[in-house]
């Protein structure tokens, strides 16, 4: 009842409606402006300063080729961000406050303003910067690609925060541009466990790094990246595996990890003293060259032609330095990423140790491009069986596969040696014994009778 009371006394039931929908407005602006000015105190004066027209909500502008750059920066976001002490004219350098207003800034287009910041973030970020101008990225924005991530990209410079605390996983950047690796990694082992904030369930930077992003598919750095957090992986295969460690050596994780992937053989070129991938020089495109006029039909490569590419790849080294290293793989990205829980991976070895067995039957050469992407052409399959292309063996046959039959039957005959040895040894052993005992058992019968026939001289004369 007091609190009836209270409530007709200062809004009596004569008062308007408008006045009551008025009061509780004005509240709802006190409460909103109360909480923008808590966030800008985070902020220097320069700044705030720079927020009373960018902070407001619809700012833009209209740029050469049609495009509207959105100018509305949020006080709240900027105050939150790891950038909030820097300071917006640590960034925007060439505007003067003083006439700002009076000079507009001609601009092209979005990807033209973004480029032309670049160099901004180098200033404060020049290790992370050198390792993205090293890197995949870097060398896409160097061939201009239009599409080719910038640091704004990923970064959003007036929101940025740690990529290590980013939720929900689908605001990572990479979505943006890897969306259906993305998908398939949000659907994955890692990505339900990230989902769940498990502990330790890797994000996409920690796998391919955040700034110094290379080819997956080149050098062990995505095996690597694996043993890095599963260090007892390879104690923990020799319980169960064979040989486990030419497992790992061979055969990258996802092919029994991403157990409904399709898979092939990589033969990649190397050179044996460096034992480093061959790469593509700039302006050089020898790799292309060579693999079309050698298969003009663009049939696959069959051994007579993959022993002559090699011939040719070994002379430009100085002669004889080029290998092939086969390693068996998932045939696409979004596999790779397609990763089970370890209780459905792959573990019969029959799976790829027989006769036509699925995962030998796509076989492709591959080198690394000038940017680190990989250059592949066609292999044809039957590569894997031919003594003529025994290069492609260097590290990597499986017995019972589709792979040279001729080391397959040399390889049982050698076990069947092995085996031989031991027991031919005992049964040498048991048939002599026999003999030996034979011998003995002559010999024990023998020595009566010698010892009747002894000499006369050696008898006693009888008495006269």
């Amino acid at each position: 009842m007091k609190s009836s009371f209270i409530t007709r006394q200062i809004f009596p039931s004569s008062c308007p409606n408008s006045l009551l929908l008025g009061v509780m407005t004005a509240l709802a602006l006190f409460i909103l402006s109360t909480s923008a000015h808590a966030g800008n105190n985070a902020l220097s004066k320069e700044s705030q300063a720079c927020l009373e027209c960018h902070g407001q909500p619809g700012q833009e502008k209209k740029l050469k080729n049609g495009e509207v750059l959105s100018l509305h920066i949020s006080a709240k976001a900027f105050a939150g961000s790891m950038h909030n002490a820097t300071g917006c004219e640590s960034c925007h350098s060439s505007l003067d406050a003083q006439n700002h207003f009076m000079k507009e800034a001609v601009i092209k287009s979005k990807r033209d303003y973004s480029l032309s910041m670049v160099e901004t973030c180098r200033m404060c970020h020049e290790e992370n910067f050198t390792k993205y101008e090293d890197s995949l990225h870097g060398a896409l924005v160097k061939e201009g690609r239009p599409d080719a991530p910038l640091c704004s990209d990923c970064h959003n410079p007036h929101a940025v925060r740690s990529m290590k605390i980013v939720e929900p996983i689908s605001a990572v950047p990479c979505a943006k541009c890897h969306e259906d690796i993305f998908d398939a990694y949000s659907k994955s082992v890692h990505g339900l466990a990230r989902e769940a904030k498990a502990n330790g369930a890797p994000i996409c930077a920690n796998c391919h790094t955040a700034h110094e992003v290379k080819a997956a598919s080149l050098g062990e750095g995505i095996k690597d990246a694996c043993l890095s957090c599963h260090k007892d992986a390879v104690k923990e295969h020799k319980d169960w595996l064979p040989n486990a460690e030419r497992h790992f050596e061979a055969i990258s994780c996802p092919v029994c990890h991403a157990p409904t992937a399709q898979r092939r053989v990589n033969l990649r070129l190397y050179d044996r003293g460096s034992k480093l991938q061959l790469s593509e020089k700039v302006g050089v495109p020898q790799f292309e060259k060579r693999t079309q006029a050698a298969d003009e039909m663009n049939v696959g490569l069959d051994e007579r032609a993959l022993w002559s590419l090699l011939k040719e790849f070994s002379q430009d080294g100085g002669g004889g330095n080029t290998i092939l290293r086969g390693r068996l793989e998932v045939s696409t990205g979004v596999a790779a990423h397609q990763l089970s829980d370890k209780s459905r991976a792959i573990s019969d070895c029959n799976t790829c140790h027989q006769h036509g067995a699925d995962a030998f039957q796509s076989v492709s050469l591959t080198i690394a491009g000038p940017d680190g992407r990989p250059l592949r052409h066609s292999v044809q399959k039957d590569v894997l069986n031919s003594l003529l292309a025994t290069q492609s063996v260097r590290g990597f046959y499986a017995i019972g596969s589709t792979r040279i039959k001729l080391l397959d039957y040399m390889l049982v005959l050698v076990a069947l040696g092995a085996a031989c040895v031991p027991i031919g040894h005992w049964s040498l052993r048991v048939l002599f014994r026999k003999i030996r005992e034979k011998r003995a058992a002559r010999e024990s019968a023998a020595q009566p009778q010698a010892d009747s026939q002894a000499s006369p001289g050696d008898r006693s004369k009888p008495l006269e």
